[in-house]
């Protein structure tokens, strides 16, 4: 699931907490996650968890083909009503690790804050794997260090969050090879420690996502031009499908 758009149906419970990180309170974000995405999607992508949709239907005009996919079945019935008059945009319903129903191969994968709630990821990326063409792409975008896992992360089911190490571990045990792999939200990863792990918040205030998204996230968008961040909020991995 991603944190930006992804929802449960209404009486789902603690898992619609994600929305709380998104819509018109996060636009930089939104805007920072497609500008660290969008270069390495090819002509064809599949996504995982696309929940209702906005984050893929971004990569429509560059694309020959969209996949879109999601588990829940409210989801996928709103990407099967967005995407309806769309001949070159295909939605699938399945949880992974799983044998994705995907005949003909994507060269690139995008899955936004989804690795961290699966126990088997190896599996999981062996199976995105499966679907992508040699020398293709899946790009991963997971919540990062374990020293920021708070209540907030038991309640949406994350299983985990990684390092650069764990995440490099996942992705080569998987057979895929890191071509990109850092941390990054530098400025993001401190606030969140000490509003969660500190300040004791459940669940990101919609209030205090909007002034963040206004200050923190241009801030660190710039200071990450500048030097590599040795930690961060989110970890970003681009790993290639051996030839």
């Amino acid at each position: 699931m991603s944190g930006y758009d992804r929802v449960v149906q209404p009486a789902a419970g603690d898992g619609a907490l994600e929305n709380h990180l998104g819509g018109d309170e996060a636009k930089n974000y939104r805007q920072y996650e497609f500008d660290m995405v969008a270069p390495h999607v090819g002509r064809s992508l599949l996504e995982i968890g696309s929940g209702l949709g906005h984050f893929a239907e971004q990569f429509l005009p560059r694309l020959d083909r969209l996949v879109v996919s999601d588990f829940d079945p409210y989801c996928v019935e709103q990407l099967r009503s967005r995407f309806a008059d769309r001949d070159d945009v295909d939605v699938l319903q399945f949880g992974l690790p799983t044998d994705i129903p995907l005949h003909d191969p994507v060269d690139t994968v995008v899955m936004m804050n989804v690795l961290e709630h699966i126990e088997d990821d190896v599996a999981a990326l062996k199976s995105l794997a499966a679907v992508t063409k040699p020398g293709g792409r899946i790009v991963i975008w997971v919540p990062g260090y374990m020293q920021l896992y708070g209540d907030f992360d038991r309640k949406v089911g994350h299983v985990t969050r990684y390092t650069p190490k764990t995440l490099r571990a996942t992705v080569v045990g998987a057979g895929l090879r890191p071509q990109i792999l850092k941390p990054i939200n530098f400025l993001g990863g401190i606030a969140w420690w000490l509003a969660v792990r500190k300040g004791g918040v459940g669940y990101p205030d919609p209030r205090l996502v909007k002034i963040y998204d206004r200050t923190v996230v241009p801030t660190t968008r710039f200071l990450e031009k500048l030097f590599r961040p040795p930690f961060g909020q989110t970890v970003f991995c681009v790993a290639r499908v051996p030839k």
